[in-house]
């Protein structure tokens, strides 16, 4: 071999070291990668401007905030390291953690803090979360450099809880100025993770923050793949193309439970899953209509024979693990009863209704969605059964304020673990999330009254009260709460899935 030859040789395998070093590296998205196989697409990585929690899961990976739940549902630090209350309940004060940086070297302090929560208090930008602070924030007031005072507007005790909402997130005050609107695409936290891209339709990945002021991740990057097909989700978790899958279907878990591979976590969640019913519409403007469309749906059934018990029947507006849940009278399975009350509100047989459904958001939904259809078929009515795909979905529904829409399954999840955020968005008049488009003096009235209530006792009775008139006046097709059902393989520990529907990968790891 010639000496230019044999140096060629040598610069070649230099370089081929090079790269197999740099591949390894957690910079350059090699190392330890979690696939993380989600049936939806997240509609933004901005937690200020979302409601589902999909989106939620992801930004949680490069986003914090002040404070956040265990998986205990108690309050512990995050980006604040105390808060106090005054006595009066009128504000509240949070000291902030000291050598914290985002992503893009932007130091954490006060003046983020308010940057954040004037931008979701401004109602010029139309916010998806703005009625969730506005309703009891006044103003954020700077202090100092790492104190921070929130100013309310009555005295209301639950602001550390609605501070915990994914919606409470802190942004970095010079991406918001950078990319303005365009932060939904372009996320700058503080949390273990950072985002590296963003192809729409496919997948999202993350990688790791080695700057994190907290515990650093244990993995390089994690990629969320867009899966919506639940076989397809199942199969990369038994193939070992995914490492994560959610959600797995009910007809999936006990077999994938047995397996030397993969594992199923089963786990209870605070999320109902209703058929929301547009009452502006004739005939669902009559509480007789929709108390007999609750009496056509046999519950037990979707919950013994769609969700193999993967769920319990709705006793409540509220779902049963969130603070201040009351259990009603069920709406028992009752065809007879239900024709009999549409008869009194002189609906006639052969009525047509439409029913918009998701297909994959949740545990079987169209499934479910389809169950529906045939029983209100069975009490008369003649329902058009439309599906769509998630985003899609999401954007149609914020279109309903036109109020063409009729019938349509959604889910809830309050993120804040509170009856107050449990019932408000569904059931206040002109709330975002109301696409019920529900407005009625007496809830109005007790919500207000819950929201500036300081007494536990008396916030207590009075989301009893409210409760109780919902389930009266039915608003809504009262269906199941459901259980988590994440697909994990045997190499992960460390995912944890909480109550509150959200997935946490900040501790994940992986063995090879």
């Amino acid at each position: 071999m010639t000496r230019n030859r044999a140096l060629a040789l040598i610069l070649i395998l230099a370089l081929a070291l090079i790269s197999v070093l740099s591949g390894c590296s957690g910079s350059g998205g090699g190392g330890k990668k979690i696939t993380f196989a989600l049936s939806v697409e997240p509609k933004k990585l901005d937690s200020q401007d979302v409601t589902d929690n999909p989106s939620y899961m992801v930004n949680a990976m490069m986003y914090e905030n002040l404070v956040t739940y265990n998986e205990k549902m108690e309050l512990v630090p995050q980006l604040a390291t105390k808060w106090e209350g005054a006595k009066d309940g009128m504000s509240w004060t949070f000291t902030l953690r000291q050598g914290v940086k985002f992503h893009d070297g932007t130091p954490f302090n006060a003046n983020a803090v308010k940057v954040s929560f004037d931008r979701i208090l401004n109602p010029d930008l139309k916010l998806a979360r703005y009625s969730l602070y506005n309703a009891f924030i006044k103003s954020v007031e700077v202090v100092n450099d790492y104190t921070v005072k929130f100013n309310m507007k009555f005295p209301f005790g639950a602001l550390p809880q609605n501070l915990a909402h994914p919606a409470g997130i802190i942004h970095s005050p010079a991406a918001l100025q950078k990319y303005g609107k365009d932060i939904a695409r372009n996320p700058v936290g503080t949390g273990p993770y950072k985002f590296k891209e963003w192809v729409s339709g496919d997948h999202i990945t993350v990688v790791k923050n080695t700057s994190y002021w907290g515990e650093k991740a244990k993995v390089d990057q994690i990629v969320v793949k867009v899966v919506p097909d639940a076989n397809s989700r199942v199969n990369m978790l038994e193939t070992g193309e995914a490492d994560v899958a959610y959600p797995v279907n009910a007809s999936d878990v006990a077999r994938l439970q047995k397996s030397d591979k993969v594992g199923v976590i089963v786990k209870p969640s605070n999320r109902i899953v209703y058929l929301g019913i547009n009452v502006t519409q004739k005939p669902f403007d009559n509480p007789k209509v929709r108390q007999a469309m609750n009496y056509a749906v046999n519950k037990k059934a979707i919950v013994d024979k769609i969700l193999l018990n993967l769920g319990e029947e709705q006793l409540s507006p509220l779902g049963p693990n969130n603070w201040g849940y009351v259990a009603q009278k069920p709406y028992e399975y009752n065809p007879d009863k239900a024709k009999q009350l549409l008869q009194e509100a002189g609906v006639k047989p052969g009525t047509k209704v439409t029913l918009w459904t998701p297909d994959g958001r949740y545990l079987m939904d169209r499934q479910v969605s389809e169950a529906v259809q045939a029983d209100l078929q069975a009490v008369g009515f003649q329902v058009e059964f439309k599906k769509w795909e998630w985003t899609t979905y999401l954007t149609e529904l914020d279109k309903l304020a036109k109020g063409n829409h009729q019938l349509f399954l959604l889910g809830w999840a309050p993120s804040t673990g509170d009856a107050d955020w449990g019932l408000r968005p569904l059931f206040q008049t002109g709330e975002t999330n109301n696409y019920a488009l529900y407005s009625n003096k007496t809830a109005d009235d007790l919500i207000k009254k819950g929201m500036s209530a300081t007494d536990e006792k008396e916030r207590l009775q009075t989301y009893a009260d409210l409760q109780k008139f919902l389930w009266e006046d039915a608003p809504m097709i009262f269906l199941y709460s459901v259980k988590q059902t994440v697909g994990v393989s045997k190499k992960v520990t460390g995912l944890v899935v909480h109550p509150l529907e959200m997935l946490y990968f900040d501790k994940i790891d992986k063995t090879k």
